[in-house]
């Protein structure tokens, strides 16, 4: 799915997200100023500004995996992404409890980060064109879903550099080159 969204668009969705993020911490200011909630326009900004850091630490978590070279980056990036929730949690739940306006303000915060987010990211995707064909994305042979192992169900063994059967020539009990 996104094998055509190239790493300099991840620069472009970034920048973005963090301006629209400024643009739309401003405004929530300006509009719990006027509303007399000041509050909660701090605490979307305190979201927002959350939000920010932790997509930000999300790329350097990644750097750093990615440097050390882990056989399994699974669990240190799972540790990394449960310690930024936990803290963000903490952080959002707290402020909740300190004033209820300031919480849900930040609350609200980290929703409209994650949308801004979101919407970037697809807003790129859309730039860079249509989705190529499945076949498009694979170099190889496209290997059908009753394949396992090199194997197909119940059928012959499949020969990574051929092409694969269709189906119907495995069920009918053709090998790979179509011969019975």
């Amino acid at each position: 799915m996104f094998a055509h969204f190239e790493l300099p668009d991840i620069g472009e969705v970034s920048r973005r997200t963090v301006a629209a993020s400024l643009i739309v911490g401003v405004a929530a200011l300006v509009a719990a100023f006027s509303f007399g909630y000041l509050l909660v326009g701090v605490g979307a900004c305190i979201g927002l500004a959350l939000g920010t850091i932790n997509y930000r630490l999300v790329g350097v978590s990644v750097d750093k995996v990615a440097a050390t070279g882990t056989e399994n980056p699974k669990r240190p990036l799972a540790a990394n992404t449960l310690g930024r929730l936990a803290v963000v949690t903490v952080i959002a739940l707290g402020l909740t409890f300190v004033n209820k306006g300031l919480g849900f303000g930040v609350l609200g915060g980290l929703a409209v980060f994650q949308f801004l987010l979101i919407f970037n990211v697809a807003r790129s995707m859309a730039k860079s064109g249509p989705m190529p064909e499945h076949d498009d994305l694979v170099d190889g042979p496209v290997v059908e879903s009753n394949i396992v192992a090199g194997r197909a169900a119940d059928g012959p063994i499949i020969d990574r550099n051929e092409p694969v059967a269709s189906p119907a020539a495995l069920e009918s009990g053709d090998d790979i080159r179509g011969g019975a």
